[in-house]
C-alpha cells in the first residue's frame, strides 16, 4: 500500500496552521481514482499526542463528485445485477486485506490506539473475515422466491419475488473501531449490489483511506462503485445525508448525531440504518460466580479504553453483596496494564483525543459532585490521552453518569433489591444495545429475555461474529449489521406477477 503518495497540483493549503506545508499521507478514492484534496488535516497518534500523518480534507464538491460517481456506477453498469462479479471482487478484497494485514494492524495501533491483541480480534482480523463471509453468503443467498400461481379474473397469474440492491449508499463511520465499522458496511452493501460513498471518521482517517487504496490497487471493483472520503468539515457528511442521489444512509456513531442524520434523510425518505449509542447493564445475580463476574465487568469495561458502544458500563449488583463485588472489581482494575498500545503487554491504550478525555473526566467529576463515590481512577495520564480505569459507586440510577454514554473506561455500580428491580433498572435507559448477566443459566436466560436490548451475553458468552446480527432497540439504532439481516438491510424487495396460459 502507498505510504506517502506524491500529490499533484503543487503545494497544498492545510486546514490548520501547522499543516499548511503538509501533504496527505493517503488519498481519497473517487470514481476509481486515488485523488488529493486542496487541503489536508492532521491525524494524531493518541498515545503521544503527536501528528501521525495528514489526510485529505474533503470539500462538499468532493462529496458531490463521489455521489455522482456512485450514482453513475449504479445506474449505468451491471454491478447491481452481476452476482459473479461481486463475488469475485469481494474475494479479491479479502485477499488484499489478508496480504496487507500487518500494515493495517500497525496503522490501527498508531492511529486508533488499539493494542495488538485487539487487532487480532475486533479491530482488524474479525472485520477482515466479514468480507469473506459476505462473499460466501452471496453464493447461496436466495435473491428470488417463487410464490406460485393464483387464479384471478378467470386467469392464472404466476408470482415471484426478487431482491434488488437498495441503490447508492452513504456510509458514515465512527472512530473507535474503524476497520470493523467500514467493512461491516462495505461488504454487505457491495454483496447486495449497492454502490457506496464511505466517509471516514475525522479522528481516524488514515485507516479508512488505506481500505480505499486496497480497493483501487488490488480489486476489479469498477470505478464509482466504492468511493472513500476523509474530512473534518461536517458539511461533507450533511451533503451525503441530504443528496437526492443517495438512496440509503448507514451511520455508526452517537445517538444525538443519529437523530440529526435521520431528520436530514427524511426530506428524501431515504432508507436509514443507524447503529448508535449504548448504556448497557451487566447484572450479577446472587447465585453467580462473583469472581468471574467481577473479572468480566472490569476488563470488558476497559477494552479499548472503554470506547465501545456495546460495553456494559452499568454494573448491577445485589445490595447485600455490593461491597464484596466492588472490592473484586477494584482489584481487577488494579491489574490493568495501561500504556503504549504497541507494547504486546499493554491491555488498555489511550482515549482517541484530548477532547474525548476532557468529556470523560468532566462526567466523572460531575458525578462525584452529585454524590457518587470515586473508588478508584478518575485521573488523566500524560503524554497522550490516557485516563485511568475508573470505578464509581453510590450512583443514582437516574443520574447523568448512569444514563449518558461516557465512551471511556468508567464503570458505575448500582445496587438492586431483587430480580424484578434489576430488570427495571437495566431497562431504565433510552438505549437498548447490549447487556450481560451472571448467574444460574435458566434464571439468567429468563431475565435476559425481559431486557430490551439487541444483544446479550450470558455468563460471558460472546455473540460477536460475522454471522451474528448486531444492533439495538430503542435509541440505540435501527436495523442490524452483520449476518443475513446485515445483507438484507441493503436490499429492496420487488414482487412480480405475469399472466400464464
Amino acid at each position: 500500500m502507498r505510504r506517502t503518495p506524491t500529490l499533484s497540483g503543487g503545494e497544498q493549503t492545510g486546514t490548520q496552521s501547522d499543516t499548511s506545508e503538509s501533504k496527505a499521507d493517503r488519498r481519497m478514492l473517487i470514481d476509481g481514482k486515488l485523488v488529493d484534496a486542496r487541503q489536508v488535516f492532521g491525524s494524531l497518534n493518541p498515545a503521544t499526542g503527536a501528528v501521525l500523518g495528514h489526510a485529505p480534507d474533503a470539500t462538499v464538491s468532493d462529496a458531490e463528485a463521489a455521489i455522482a460517481a456512485a450514482r453513475r456506477a449504479f445506474d449505468s453498469t451491471d454491478w447491481s445485477t452481476n452476482v459473479d462479479l461481486r463475488i469475485c471482487c469481494l474475494e479479491q478484497f479479502h485477499r488484499a486485506l489478508v496480504e496487507h494485514r500487518d500494515e493495517l494492524a500497525q496503522l490501527t495501533i498508531d492511529e486508533v490506539g488499539a493494542t495488538p491483541a485487539l487487532c487480532a480480534g475486533a479491530q482488524l482480523d474479525q472485520p477482515i473475515e466479514i468480507v469473506r463471509y459476505y462473499a460466501d453468503l452471496l453464493k447461496t443467498y436466495p435473491l428470488t422466491e417463487d410464490l406460485g400461481n393464483i387464479e384471478s379474473r378467470g386467469m392464472q397469474h404466476h408470482r415471484w419475488v426478487e431482491k434488488e440492491a437498495a441503490g447508492v449508499v452513504a456510509a458514515i463511520i465512527a472512530y473507535n473501531y474503524p476497520n470493523q465499522l467500514a467493512l461491516a458496511k462495505l461488504a454487505p452493501a457491495l454483496a447486495a449490489g449497492c454502490t457506496v460513498v464511505l466517509k471516514a471518521a475525522p479522528d481516524t482517517p488514515l485507516v479508512t483511506l488505506a481500505l480505499g487504496e486496497l480497493i483501487a490497487e488490488h480489486t476489479d471493483i469498477p470505478p464509482g462503485v466504492v468511493n472513500v472520503l476523509s474530512g473534518a468539515d461536517p458539511e461533507v457528511g450533511a451533503a451525503l445525508t441530504t443528496s437526492a442521489d443517495v438512496d440509503m444512509v448507514t451511520f455508526t456513531g452517537s445517538t444525538p448525531t443519529g437523530r440529526r442524520i435521520m431528520a436530514a434523510a427524511s426530506e428524501t425518505l431515504k432508507k436509514v440504518f443507524l447503529e448508535l449509542g449504548g448504556k448497557s447493564a451487566a447484572i450479577v445475580l446472587d447465585d453467580a460466580d462473583f469472581d468471574t463476574a467481577a473479572l468480566f465487568s472490569a476488563f470488558s469495561m476497559v477494552t479499548h479504553a472503554g470506547q465501545g458502544c456495546a460495553l456494559t458500563s452499568r454494573l448491577l449488583v445485589p445490595r447485600k453483596h455490593h461491597d464484596e463485588i466492588v472490592e473484586k472489581v477494584k482489584n481487577n482494575f488494579g491489574l490493568v496494564r495501561m500504556g503504549n498500545p504497541a507494547d504486546p503487554k499493554t491491555y488498555m491504550g489511550p482515549l482517541i483525543s484530548e477532547k474525548q478525555r476532557d468529556k470523560v473526566d468532566g462526567m466523572v467529576q460531575r458525578a462525584v459532585a452529585a454524590g457518587a463515590t470515586l473508588v478508584t481512577g478518575g485521573e488523566k495520564v500524560d503524554p497522550g490521552f490516557f485516563y485511568t480505569p475508573t470505578l464509581l459507586t453510590n450512583v443514582d440510577p437516574d443520574s447523568e453518569i448512569a444514563q449518558e454514554e461516557v465512551f471511556g473506561p468508567v464503570l458505575v455500580v448500582i445496587s438492586y433489591e431483587d430480580d424484578d428491580d434489576a430488570v427495571r433498572i437495566a431497562n431504565n435507559s433510552i438505549y437498548g444495545l447490549s447487556g450481560a448477566i451472571f448467574g444460574g443459566n435458566d434464571r439468567a436466560v429468563a431475565m435476559a429475555r425481559r431486557i430490551r436490548t439487541g444483544t446479550f451475553s450470558i455468563n460471558g458468552g460472546n455473540y460477536f461474529s460475522p454471522d451474528s446480527p448486531f444492533g439495538g432497540y430503542k435509541q440505540s439504532g435501527i436495523g442490524r449489521e452483520m449476518g443475513v439481516p446485515g445483507l438484507e438491510e441493503f436490499l429492496e424487495t420487488k414482487t412480480f406477477a405475469e399472466v400464464v396460459a
